[in-house]
C-alpha cells in the first residue's frame, strides 16, 4: 500500500498533497444532523490504518474488526477511540457484515485500511447527513486507486464507482471470499469527491496479492462448479492484458499502465490455473 506516515499531522505521502490538496485542520469536528458509523476490517495494517483512521476522525463511531493482527494494529485502532472487535477469518464479505452488525448509527461508510477519505468526499457525506429525509439508500464514491506510487485514471480503474455510504437497514454484504458487493435495497445516489486508494506500493506487493486473490477466487469458483483449462487459462489472461492497456486505455497511464496490464493477466491466469489444480484433486 502506499507510503503514509506515522504521525497524526498528515494521512499524505509528501507526492500526494497535490492529488487531494488534504488539510488536517478540515477534520476537526463532527457534522450535525444523522449520525454515521465507519466500519472497518484488518489484519497487520499497521503501515495503513492510522492514515486511514485519521481521515474519518469526524464519524460519530469507528468500528474495527480484527482478524488476529500481531503488528499493533488493533492498539492504534483503539488509540483513535474505535472500538476493536476480534473475529476469525471467514472472507472479505462475512468479515465485513460482522462489522456492520456492531454498527449503531443509521448510515454506515465502509472504508478499507489502505483508503483515504478525502475533504471533499467528507463535505459531501456530510451534506447527505444534513438532509432529513433521503430517497435514496446508499450512494456511490468515485475512487482513485494508485498502482506502484502512480495514481491510475486510465485502465478501467477510475473513476471506479463504488458504493460506500449506506442505511444500516437498507444494504448488507455478499458473502464471497473475495471480491465482495454492497447488495442494496432501493435507490443509489452518487457522491461527489474522490477516496482515495493506495491499492500497491511495489511489485512486491503486486506479486503478494496476486497470490492471494487468486487462490481466494479460484475457491470460489470452484464452490460455484466453474471449470477451467491450461488453454482456458492463457486465453483469459490475454484478454485480460488487452482490456487492460488497450481497450480501457492502460497505455495513458504510462509504464504502470503496461505493468498493471501485465499484473492483471497474471491474476487471472493463476486464478483459473489454480482452480484447474483443484477440480483435479476432486
Amino acid at each position: 500500500m502506499a507510503d503514509v506516515t506515522t504521525s497524526h499531522s498528515t494521512w499524505l505521502s509528501k507526492n500526494d498533497n497535490q492529488v487531494a490538496g488534504y488539510n488536517p485542520a478540515k477534520n476537526a469536528g463532527q457534522v450535525i444532523g444523522n449520525k454515521v458509523s465507519v466500519i472497518i476490517i484488518t489484519k497487520n495494517e499497521v503501515e495503513n490504518i492510522h492514515a486511514c483512521l485519521e481521515s474519518v476522525t469526524w464519524a460519530d463511531e469507528i468500528i474495527v474488526v480484527d482478524s488476529g493482527s500481531s503488528d499493533g494494529t488493533a492498539e492504534i485502532c483503539k488509540s483513535f477511540g474505535a472500538q476493536v472487535y476480534m473475529h476469525d477469518w471467514p472472507g472479505f464479505g462475512m468479515q465485513k457484515n460482522r462489522a456492520l452488525g456492531y454498527a449503531a448509527h443509521d448510515w454506515v461508510f465502509s472504508i478499507d485500511a489502505d483508503e483515504r477519505v478525502t475533504p471533499e468526499l467528507r463535505a459531501a457525506i456530510e451534506a447527505v447527513l444534513r438532509k432529513e429525509a433521503d430517497t435514496c439508500a446508499a450512494y456511490r464514491v468515485p475512487r482513485l486507486s494508485s498502482y506502484c506510487g502512480r495514481f491510475m485514471r486510465h485502465s478501467g480503474w477510475y473513476p471506479d464507482p463504488i458504493v460506500r455510504l449506506f442505511k444500516r437497514n437498507a444494504a448488507h454484504f455478499s458473502d464471497d471470499l473475495v471480491h465482495e458487493r454492497l447488495l442494496v435495497e432501493g435507490q443509489i445516489g452518487q457522491l461527489g469527491g474522490e477516496l482515495l486508494h493506495y491499492a500497491f506500493a511495489d511489485a512486491g506487493e503486486v506479486l503478494q496479492k496476486i497470490n492471494h486473490y487468486s487462490s481466494a477466487g479460484a475457491t470460489m469458483l470452484q464452490k460455484r462448479g466453474r471449470q477451467a483449462s491450461l488453454m482456458g487459462a492463457v486465453l483469459r489472461g490475454l484478454w485480460s492484458f488487452t482490456r487492460t492497456y488497450f481497450l480501457r486505455a492502460g497505455f495513458l497511464d504510462g509504464r504502470e499502465g503496461f505493468m498493471l496490464a501485465v499484473s492483471n493477466a497474471e491474476g487471472t491466469y493463476y486464478r483459473y490455473i489454480k482452480l484447474m489444480l483443484l477440480n483435479k484433486k476432486l
